[in-house]
């Protein structure tokens, strides 16, 4: 437990430390991540703990003791299974709702955070939104006290109507401030400033579309006056998968299945519209008249050519629709195709990535909502293999059992990790993606308990002995046959 904790530390330390961040904010803040290392402590606690209960029960010959007393090993862990059962009851609670709301003071703390210190909310490599300013920046690099110098920075600016409309690129910055201004200056150094212009008409946008510039220095001055009283618990309604129920979970898994099947469907119709295909043909009337005589007089004096006869088309192949242009017209028809075909794969492009991005948020709801499931699960196919391991090996204490735990946990954790990753890009089912490497752990625990429970060793290798054995004997024997 004490190494995650030490390694969620590590991983947030350039984020907390030296930032003029109080103690109780920091506190807090790793409070709130205690509960997303359930996932990782609670399988491997739970292996390494039955490992060394029952390794040092058969090292001690308890076991034997108990078994010689008419007790199986059945009956000595019918108490354990029935915690274990109660534990992953709890588990499933503790993932279903303690997870979720600890999830959602992570954002609103962190959100809270870049309010107070902007520096904080600039995360290398990345977009990110300075919380009131309209803007959003990324820098490759932060270096410096407090991170104040930056490098290789992209501002966008958003205008009233939240549409990106300036950029700004410079090679270096610098993030200057005092205790006692309400003032943020940001000073950027060797760059260039590109903005589009609005204007009311199209020939005035025509003539002058946008404006650009470079320039040496240029400082932006960011109010911060309305972050002096920033509520450090106030809470957003903005949610993740990871911060939702199980009732909601299944709710928005309905609500996106149903948006993404919409979405292609109505996009399929555009472009099917567009490509002209499919085109559906009039239905032939079928309605059948009865004509009295007058009727059938008139009807032969005025109609010479049965209705149902028609000509046959001479058009066989697009060759044939072709040839019945001029040249000129052929390259026309041509690069209109072409550029009609450009426009579609481009279309079909950016709403492939569209859905892409729609179907890996989809994933990632399946995903987390099996993912509570199999996690009260892997505890207790994980007490399967720990118990009936340990009984075997008969060895307690800090040593072979330890290396064991943990090279069971890293097989366990590391196949979860790369099911996870395939799941989310659409490459294996995110329902396979959340139970794998629980249903790999299966498979041994039966086998691990049924070889402990017959007092078997960890592997049979006399079996292997006996079987060639027979082999070379029925050899030898029909060699002697032979002779």
């Amino acid at each position: 437990m004490f190494i995650f904790i030490f390694q969620t530390i590590w991983l947030f330390i350039d984020d907390l430390a030296g930032k003029g961040l109080d103690i109780i904010i920091i506190g807090k803040f790793l409070f709130y991540l205690m509960p997303n290392l359930t996932e990782k402590v609670l399988p491997l606690t739970v292996l390494l703990s039955s490992i060394l209960t029952f390794g040092t029960l058969a090292e001690n010959y308890e076991f034997a003791a108990m078994k010689a007393s008419g007790i199986s090993l059945q009956r000595a862990m019918l108490s354990l299974i029935v915690f274990i059962v109660f534990l992953g009851g709890v588990t499933f609670y503790f993932a279903n709702s303690v997870i979720p709301a600890s999830e959602q003071k992570i954002y609103n703390l962190r959100r809270n955070i870049a309010k107070v210190k902007p520096a904080v909310a600039i995360v290398e490599g990345v977009f990110s939104d300075f919380e009131g300013a309209d803007m959003n920046i990324k820098v490759d690099k932060k270096y410096g006290e407090n991170d104040r110098f930056l490098e290789n920075v992209t501002i966008h600016l958003k205008s009233k109507t939240k549409v990106n409309s300036t950029v700004i690129k410079a090679k270096t910055g610098e993030l200057k401030s005092s205790e006692s201004s309400d003032i943020l200056q940001l000073v950027l150094y060797d760059g260039h400033y590109y903005r589009d212009l609005e204007k009311s008409s199209t020939q005035a946008k025509n003539n002058y579309p946008f404006a650009k510039s470079n320039f040496e220095t240029y400082t932006m001055n960011i109010d911060l006056s309305e972050f002096n009283n920033v509520d450090m618990d106030e809470e957003r309604d903005t949610e993740t998968e990871k911060m939702k129920n199980v009732a909601r979970l299944t709710k928005d898994i309905d609500s996106l299945k149903k948006d993404n099947l919409r979405i292609v469907g109505a996009f399929s119709k555009n472009i099917q519209s567009r490509v002209g295909a499919f085109i559906e043909l009039p239905v032939k009337d079928s309605t059948k008249v009865t004509l009295n005589e007058d009727m059938q007089e008139k009807y032969a004096t005025t109609v010479t050519t049965p209705r149902d006869t028609v000509r046959p088309d001479s058009i066989k192949t697009v060759q044939n629709i072709v040839d019945l242009y001029q040249d000129w017209q052929k390259i026309q028809i041509a690069a209109s195709a072409k550029t009609n075909a450009s426009n579609l794969l481009t279309s079909v492009q950016g709403k492939k990535n569209e859905l892409n991005k729609r179907y890996e948020i989809f994933n990632r709801h399946i995903l987390a909502l099996h993912k509570k499931f199999a996690l009260a699960l892997s505890c207790v196919i994980l007490f399967f293999v720990g118990a009936p391991l340990g009984a075997i090996i008969r060895k307690g204490g800090i040593g072979l059992p330890m290396v064991i735990a943990i090279i069971l946990f890293l097989t366990y954790y590391f196949i979860g990790v790369f099911a996870d990753n395939y799941a989310k890009k659409n490459v294996i089912h995110p329902i396979i993606g959340a139970w794998l490497s629980t249903m790999i752990m299966l498979p041994l625990s039966i086998v691990l308990t049924k070889r402990a429970t017959a007092d078997r060793g960890l592997m049979n290798l006399d079996g292997f002995v006996e079987f060639f054995q027979k082999i070379f004997k029925k050899k030898e024997n029909d060699s002697i046959t032979t002779l």
